[in-house]
């Protein structure tokens, strides 16, 4: 069976490759030609090996189209979340050193102001029908060969996370040198733990934003394995069962809270769906509640996959029977990884007693971009840690309990307090202030600030709507509080440390799983 995107190209260019949103198709053959010109025009703006590109765009056929440039000229890819603010998106662009940038037209002003609070500002093109300041994306390629370049090498993903410092940090790996139809062979090669073969029939509906790293990396370990990448530019649970039965989806990539928008959907409309082409529906992000993901499998049968891992590396992964034998386990560590969890002295946990998780680096390795210090932190003896606390199981199961970095999970997407807490603190009527996720029915979690007013101020609902619309004047919305609570002083050591978990027990006190 073909594998790799150039490779099927060649051996079948008229089949179809993507369908974006709107319903028009393009062919592996034209997918091929388009990454082949814009590898060239690229390279015509002086970019070689180790440059990074960025990109500010929707689910659209530009994006994929970078990562095979990227895949074959040697380049670094940064996609950049769109709901940023454009001091976000600045921050991004200057820490990478992109020397290119992409963006959607509808994203195209705030990219803009981005681009212009630079010093060094990278050259800017606009996808579509371009957009005013940026020159048009189609330029790349204009005029340029459809043959594969010379000297392709295999390029990479960088992809921004953030810690608990609250500053994104670029996870970047070394280029491998390796041919690249090699690497796309090898990354079609992820699919099969999960059981999903190369074929010229599978489908893979992409129903999450590309800009986040996993249904990047589905989507085009997909299209490498032959299958069509069916695109969504935005999330419903009623036009994702539409394009599964339209378009008979065999895989696909999901978080919890969209499998909470699909089971409250009417009776009716669930009962209508015709979900029997599904094989593989494949989902991580954040803890999916047990019953959630029962009632999944009851509806969908036993096509739904589980996984454990993070923009770093991983991992675990759990098949539905394995899951069903033991409910709440994200599995067994996936072949070339090893899982340890150890105590705060770097000792073995027996089975059962939670401590922190650590992955095995193996071929994943990484330093974060421009911080040494945080790359070392996260070390240890050949394994890395994000701070996740969980236990194994006697069978070698894992199950996580809590995250020792305070990461809010939200409908799938990582929210990191410091961050929002360090605009709070700039509030005048904000003392102190603290923030972490609380329990939420559809997301998983809520952000929840807890602020200890400064003097003279009056805490109350006035107060609260204020700082709401302070943090969304300066953060992306998803970031921002959704309520506020108010204490006459917050919980803090004599060190100063904030004993947060005093704050945050209470919320999470009815739903804690007894260890």
């Amino acid at each position: 069976m073909p594998e790799g995107v150039w490779s099927v190209a060649g051996k079948d260019p008229s089949r179809v490759a993507v369908i974006q949103p709107g319903g028009r198709a393009i062919t592996f053959g034209e997918l091929a030609e388009r990454a082949n010109r814009l590898t060239h025009g690229l390279r015509g703006l002086g970019l070689a090996p180790g440059d990074v590109v960025a990109a500010v765009l929707a689910n659209e056929p530009a994006m994929l189209e970078l990562n095979l440039a990227a895949l074959q000229g040697g380049i670094y890819l940064v996609p950049i979340n769109n709901r940023l603010t454009a001091a976000e998106i600045a921050y991004i662009l200057e820490d990478s050193g992109a020397r290119v940038l992409v963006c959607s037209p509808r994203f195209a002003a705030t990219t803009q102001a981005a681009i212009t609070a630079l010093a060094t500002p990278p050259e800017g093109f606009a996808s579509g029908g371009g957009a005013p300041g940026f020159r048009p994306y189609a330029e790349l390629s204009s005029g340029m060969p459809a043959t594969r370049p010379e000297d392709r090498t295999a390029g990479a993903m960088m992809h921004y996370t953030s810690g608990t410092t609250g500053q994104p940090k670029g996870v970047r790996r070394a280029l491998t040198g390796v041919e690249p139809d090699q690497m796309a062979q090898m990354l079609a090669g992820f699919l099969a733990m999960f059981g999903v073969q190369p074929h010229g029939g599978g489908v893979h509906l992409t129903v999450s934003p590309l800009y986040h790293a996993a249904p990047m990396i589905f989507t085009t370990t997909s299209l490498h394995a032959g299958h069509a990448a069916v695109l969504m530019d935005g999330w419903s649970a009623e036009e994702a069962l539409r394009l599964i039965e339209a378009y008979r989806v065999t895989t696909s990539h999901m978080v919890p809270t969209q499998f909470h928008r699909l089971l409250a959907l009417p009776e009716d409309v669930r009962a209508g769906a015709d979900v029997s082409s599904l094989t593989h529906v494949i989902h991580a992000a954040a803890p999916c509640p047990v019953e959630v993901k029962r009632r999944m499998l009851e509806w969908w049968g036993p096509v739904i996959y589980e996984y454990y891992g993070a923009t770093e590396g991983g991992g675990t992964l759990v098949t539905p029977s394995e899951w069903l034998e033991r409910p709440g386990t994200v599995g067994r560590a996936w072949p070339g990884c090893e899982v340890r969890v150890e105590d705060d002295g770097g000792r073995p946990c027996p089975a059962d007693v939670p401590g922190t998780v650590w992955l095995s680096l193996a071929l994943a390795d990484f330093e974060y971009h421009r911080d040494e210090e945080k790359t070392r932190a996260g070390r240890r003896s050949g394994f890395f840690t994000v701070g996740d606390v969980g236990y194994l199981d006697e069978d070698g199961y894992l199950f996580l309990c809590d995250r020792e970095a305070d990461m809010i999970i939200s409908g799938g997407v990582n929210i990191y307090p410091a961050e929002i807490e360090s605009v709070l603190f700039t509030h005048p009527a904000v003392g102190d202030t603290a923030v972490f996720g609380i329990p939420d029915d559809e997301w998983g979690e809520q952000v929840k600030a807890v602020v200890e007013p400064a003097p003279g101020s009056a805490p109350g609902q006035q107060l609260e709507r204020d700082l709401i619309e302070f943090c969304r004047q300066r953060l992306a919305a998803y970031k921002c509080p959704r309520s506020v609570d108010f204490v006459d002083a917050l919980p803090r050591e004599p060190t100063g440390k904030l004993a947060k978990r005093r704050l945050r027990d209470p919320y999470w006190a009815s739903t804690r799983r007894a260890i």
